[in-house]
């Protein structure tokens, strides 16, 4: 075991956060995790109601703990809220919930975290893996802010109810904006805007699901570079039924739109329509804007890395950044790969900030 007194603090307590605690605590040293929500779970509880995993849960699973329940099912929001509280409190760590960061400092070679409740805490090094929900993005289209219908971000869609009879635009075409898609058609009248025709990837193949042969033939450690010359779509794991449902007009796909016009957007053709809600599943950035007066992020918020690792501040490290090393960088199958490579890096910065802070 480390002779590290100083803590590492790890910001954030969702999925990047716990797998950073376990590798942090199996490295030897003493995690901190802070969590500004009430409990450790991340952002999960705050995404929409019917979403479900597409990882089974045999690949969902983090090290240490499997998922529980049947191995080939595909979790819902719920059971990966369950699943993290009980990972949690099976870690053995500190984890502190409500406390949001403020700020982070420098102090001598390590660091002084502060949180909005007014505590100062002293780190051998930071983690930020804080994730992304608070940050949706929403891209700018001329119009849009005197659009006379709604527009919000996936981050804010939960069930289909307020959209039934509507006609409504969803802006991304990925796995979620294709599940969200699939949900409303049957309540609205929808389309998809994308700039990319849908890709349907087969979830199994070969009587096993696609993770499996992911992992079997060494996709899941692949750097995004190696992989994207491969993706000509936009990818969406599907067993059948969302492609069944977008032959049979559940819902449909066109070119993105081009502008808003009142209440009407205008498509990539000339042609306007009027639509009541413009629902933009088109991801969201890094959360990390209590790093800004550190240096740590470029003019557009972005942390200025390598692989996880800070380019500016040693002792800072990432976890969960989409696309970080692999396409799984920010899911529960992949997010401990990234935790166990940034925290060797760490612990010998961790080491010799708390010799330099007399710990």
């Amino acid at each position: 075991m480390s002779n590290i007194t100083q803590p590492v603090v790890i910001i954030g307590g969702g999925q990047s956060g716990l797998a950073a605690a376990r590798a942090a605590r199996d490295a030897g040293l003493r995690a901190l995790v802070l969590e500004a929500g009430g409990s450790p779970v991340g952002s999960w509880p705050k995404y929409y109601d019917s979403l479900r995993l597409f990882s089974p849960s045999q690949y969902s699973a983090m090290p240490g703990a499997l998922f529980g329940g049947d191995p080939e099912d595909y979790p819902t929001r719920d059971d990966v809220v369950a699943y993290l509280q009980r990972y949690a409190e099976g870690l053995g760590v500190e984890i502190r919930t409500n406390t949001r960061v403020a700020a982070v400092e420098t102090h001598g070679a390590g660091f002084v975290v502060h949180t909005e409740g007014g505590d100062s805490l002293t780190a051998g090094g930071v983690v930020a893996a804080s994730g992304s929900f608070s940050n949706p993005y929403l891209p700018a289209l001329p119009g849009r802010e005197a659009f006379t219908g709604q527009v919000l971000h996936a981050a804010a869609y939960r069930n289909p109810e307020p959209y039934a009879g509507r006609r409504v635009v969803i802006v991304g075409g990925g796995n979620s904006a294709v599940q969200i898609g699939y949900e409303l058609g049957r309540f609205a009248k929808v389309t998809l805007a994308t700039r990319a025709p849908l890709m349907f990837l087969p979830q199994r193949i070969r009587g096993k699901d696609l993770h499996y042969w992911l992992g079997t033939l060494g996709f899941d450690d692949l750097p995004p570079a190696w992989l994207a010359p491969l993706i000509t779509g936009v990818p969406v794991l599907d067993d059948g039924v969302y492609s069944k449902a977008e032959a049979n007009g559940v819902f449909d796909r066109r070119e993105m739109f081009t502008a808003f016009d009142g209440d009407q957007i205008v498509w990539a053709d000339g042609a306007r329509e009027p639509v009541d809600a413009v629902l933009f599943a088109t991801g969201y950035g890094p959360s990390l804007g209590y790093l800004s007066g550190l240096g740590a992020l470029d003019p557009n918020g972005m942390p200025l890395h390598t692989g996880g690792i800070s380019l500016t501040h040693p002792g800072l490290v990432y976890v969960g950044l989409e696309f970080q090393r692999s396409f799984s960088s920010n899911t529960l199958r992949g997010v401990h790969r990234d935790a166990d490579y940034v925290v060797g890096p760490l612990a010998a910065h961790a080491g010799g900030a708390a010799n330099v802070l007399g710990a």
